[in-house]
Protein backbone atom coordinates (compact mmCIF):
# COMPACT_ATOMS: atom_id res chain seq x y z
CA UNK A 1 0.00 0.00 0.00
CA UNK A 2 2.80 2.40 0.74
CA UNK A 3 3.32 5.42 2.90
CA UNK A 4 0.25 7.72 2.81
CA UNK A 5 2.49 10.78 3.01
CA UNK A 6 4.30 9.85 -0.19
CA UNK A 7 2.63 10.90 -3.42
CA UNK A 8 2.28 8.15 -5.97
CA UNK A 9 2.27 8.35 -9.73
CA UNK A 10 -1.20 8.74 -11.21
CA UNK A 11 -0.20 7.57 -14.66
CA UNK A 12 1.52 4.75 -16.51
CA UNK A 13 4.18 5.54 -19.07
CA UNK A 14 4.02 3.98 -22.54
CA UNK A 15 5.69 0.60 -23.01
CA UNK A 16 7.46 1.75 -26.17
CA UNK A 17 8.75 5.26 -25.48
CA UNK A 18 9.98 6.02 -29.00
CA UNK A 19 7.07 4.76 -31.11
CA UNK A 20 6.78 7.42 -33.83
CA UNK A 21 3.04 7.04 -34.48
CA UNK A 22 2.21 7.25 -30.76
CA UNK A 23 4.46 10.30 -30.34
CA UNK A 24 2.72 12.07 -33.25
CA UNK A 25 -0.73 11.26 -31.85
CA UNK A 26 0.30 12.53 -28.42
CA UNK A 27 1.57 15.80 -29.87
CA UNK A 28 -1.71 16.31 -31.72
CA UNK A 29 -3.71 15.72 -28.53
CA UNK A 30 -1.43 17.98 -26.49
CA UNK A 31 -1.96 20.78 -29.00
CA UNK A 32 -5.68 20.13 -29.39
CA UNK A 33 -6.35 20.29 -25.64
CA UNK A 34 -3.65 22.76 -24.54
CA UNK A 35 -1.89 20.36 -22.20
CA UNK A 36 1.27 21.36 -20.37
CA UNK A 37 3.07 18.05 -20.79
CA UNK A 38 2.56 14.42 -21.72
CA UNK A 39 1.99 13.38 -18.12
CA UNK A 40 -1.43 15.06 -18.25
CA UNK A 41 -2.29 12.98 -21.31
CA UNK A 42 -0.91 9.80 -19.75
CA UNK A 43 -3.03 10.46 -16.64
CA UNK A 44 -6.18 10.53 -18.77
CA UNK A 45 -5.14 7.40 -20.65
CA UNK A 46 -4.49 5.57 -17.38
CA UNK A 47 -7.88 6.64 -16.04
CA UNK A 48 -9.53 5.44 -19.26
CA UNK A 49 -7.75 2.09 -19.16
CA UNK A 50 -8.81 1.64 -15.52
CA UNK A 51 -12.45 2.37 -16.40
CA UNK A 52 -12.35 -0.02 -19.34
CA UNK A 53 -10.66 -2.75 -17.29
CA UNK A 54 -13.34 -2.46 -14.59
CA UNK A 55 -16.07 -2.64 -17.24
CA UNK A 56 -14.52 -5.78 -18.76
CA UNK A 57 -14.29 -7.38 -15.32
CA UNK A 58 -17.97 -6.63 -14.71
CA UNK A 59 -18.94 -8.14 -18.06
CA UNK A 60 -17.31 -11.42 -17.04
CA UNK A 61 -19.45 -11.69 -13.88
CA UNK A 62 -22.95 -13.17 -13.59
CA UNK A 63 -25.70 -10.67 -14.50
CA UNK A 64 -27.22 -10.98 -11.02
CA UNK A 65 -24.05 -10.13 -9.12
CA UNK A 66 -22.91 -7.37 -11.48
CA UNK A 67 -26.19 -5.40 -11.57
CA UNK A 68 -25.52 -3.19 -8.53
CA UNK A 69 -21.89 -2.49 -9.40
CA UNK A 70 -22.82 -1.75 -13.02
CA UNK A 71 -25.57 0.71 -12.08
CA UNK A 72 -23.27 2.48 -9.60
CA UNK A 73 -20.50 2.81 -12.17
CA UNK A 74 -22.90 4.02 -14.88
CA UNK A 75 -24.46 6.63 -12.57
CA UNK A 76 -21.03 7.91 -11.52
CA UNK A 77 -19.85 8.20 -15.13
CA UNK A 78 -23.16 9.81 -16.12
CA UNK A 79 -22.69 12.49 -13.45
CA UNK A 80 -19.26 13.14 -14.97
CA UNK A 81 -20.88 13.48 -18.40
CA UNK A 82 -19.09 10.50 -19.95
CA UNK A 83 -21.97 8.10 -20.64
CA UNK A 84 -25.73 8.55 -21.15
CA UNK A 85 -28.12 8.09 -18.24
CA UNK A 86 -29.34 4.71 -19.48
CA UNK A 87 -25.85 3.66 -20.57
CA UNK A 88 -24.38 0.19 -20.57
CA UNK A 89 -20.95 -1.27 -20.02
CA UNK A 90 -20.46 -1.24 -23.79
CA UNK A 91 -20.70 2.57 -23.67
CA UNK A 92 -17.81 2.58 -21.21
CA UNK A 93 -15.78 0.32 -23.48
CA UNK A 94 -16.37 2.72 -26.38
CA UNK A 95 -14.96 5.73 -24.49
CA UNK A 96 -11.90 7.40 -25.96
CA UNK A 97 -9.27 9.58 -24.35
CA UNK A 98 -10.83 12.59 -26.12
CA UNK A 99 -14.05 12.04 -24.17
CA UNK A 100 -12.14 12.41 -20.90
CA UNK A 101 -10.23 15.43 -22.17
CA UNK A 102 -13.48 17.20 -23.10
CA UNK A 103 -14.59 17.04 -19.45
CA UNK A 104 -11.48 18.84 -18.14
CA UNK A 105 -12.02 22.28 -16.60
CA UNK A 106 -9.61 23.87 -19.05
CA UNK A 107 -11.46 22.52 -22.09
CA UNK A 108 -14.93 23.33 -20.76
CA UNK A 109 -13.95 26.95 -20.11
CA UNK A 110 -12.73 27.32 -23.67
CA UNK A 111 -15.76 25.57 -25.19
CA UNK A 112 -18.17 27.80 -23.20
CA UNK A 113 -16.46 30.94 -24.47
CA UNK A 114 -15.01 32.15 -21.18
CA UNK A 115 -11.56 32.27 -22.81
CA UNK A 116 -10.36 32.88 -26.35
CA UNK A 117 -7.97 29.90 -26.44
CA UNK A 118 -7.15 26.76 -24.51
CA UNK A 119 -3.92 28.30 -23.32
CA UNK A 120 -5.73 31.39 -22.06
CA UNK A 121 -8.25 29.21 -20.25
CA UNK A 122 -5.38 27.39 -18.54
CA UNK A 123 -3.87 30.72 -17.51
CA UNK A 124 -7.20 31.97 -16.13
CA UNK A 125 -7.54 28.84 -14.02
CA UNK A 126 -3.99 28.84 -12.67
CA UNK A 127 -4.20 32.53 -11.75
CA UNK A 128 -7.43 32.01 -9.81
CA UNK A 129 -9.92 33.78 -12.08
CA UNK A 130 -12.30 30.82 -12.41
CA UNK A 131 -14.76 29.57 -9.80
CA UNK A 132 -17.14 26.65 -9.59
CA UNK A 133 -20.08 27.32 -7.29
CA UNK A 134 -18.23 30.28 -5.78
CA UNK A 135 -15.09 28.22 -5.02
CA UNK A 136 -11.89 29.12 -6.87
CA UNK A 137 -10.47 26.33 -8.99
CA UNK A 138 -6.75 26.26 -9.68
CA UNK A 139 -6.42 22.82 -11.32
CA UNK A 140 -6.84 22.86 -15.12
CA UNK A 141 -7.10 19.06 -15.15
CA UNK A 142 -10.07 18.92 -12.77
CA UNK A 143 -12.83 16.76 -14.24
CA UNK A 144 -16.10 18.66 -14.09
CA UNK A 145 -19.36 16.97 -13.26
CA UNK A 146 -22.56 17.98 -15.00
CA UNK A 147 -23.72 19.86 -11.89
CA UNK A 148 -20.42 21.72 -11.55
CA UNK A 149 -20.51 22.73 -15.20
CA UNK A 150 -23.75 24.63 -14.63
CA UNK A 151 -22.15 26.65 -11.80
CA UNK A 152 -18.97 27.57 -13.70
CA UNK A 153 -18.16 31.29 -13.89
CA UNK A 154 -15.45 33.83 -13.18
CA UNK A 155 -14.45 34.21 -9.53
CA UNK A 156 -16.03 37.12 -7.67
CA UNK A 157 -12.61 38.45 -6.66
CA UNK A 158 -11.43 38.40 -10.27
CA UNK A 159 -11.47 41.55 -12.43
CA UNK A 160 -13.03 39.40 -15.18
CA UNK A 161 -16.18 39.07 -13.08
CA UNK A 162 -17.25 42.57 -14.17
CA UNK A 163 -19.31 42.54 -17.38
CA UNK A 164 -17.55 45.66 -18.69
CA UNK A 165 -14.07 44.08 -18.59
CA UNK A 166 -12.38 44.33 -22.03
CA UNK A 167 -11.75 40.57 -22.24
CA UNK A 168 -15.43 39.77 -21.65
CA UNK A 169 -16.52 42.36 -24.22
CA UNK A 170 -14.03 40.95 -26.73
CA UNK A 171 -15.28 37.40 -26.12
CA UNK A 172 -18.91 38.55 -26.47
CA UNK A 173 -18.13 40.19 -29.81
CA UNK A 174 -16.24 37.10 -31.00
CA UNK A 175 -19.12 34.87 -29.87
CA UNK A 176 -21.70 37.04 -31.63
CA UNK A 177 -19.81 37.02 -34.95
CA UNK A 178 -19.06 33.30 -34.65
CA UNK A 179 -22.75 32.42 -34.25
CA UNK A 180 -23.83 34.19 -37.42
Amino acid sequence: MGDPKKKHKLYNTPKRPYDITRLEEELKLIGAYGLRNKRELWRSRTKLSTLRRRAREMLSKDPVERADAESAMISKLHSQGLVPERGTLEDILELAVQDLMERRLQTVIFRRGLASSLFQSRQLIVHGHVAVDGRKMKAPGHTLTIHEEEKLDYAESSPYHAKEHPLRQELAIAGATGDE
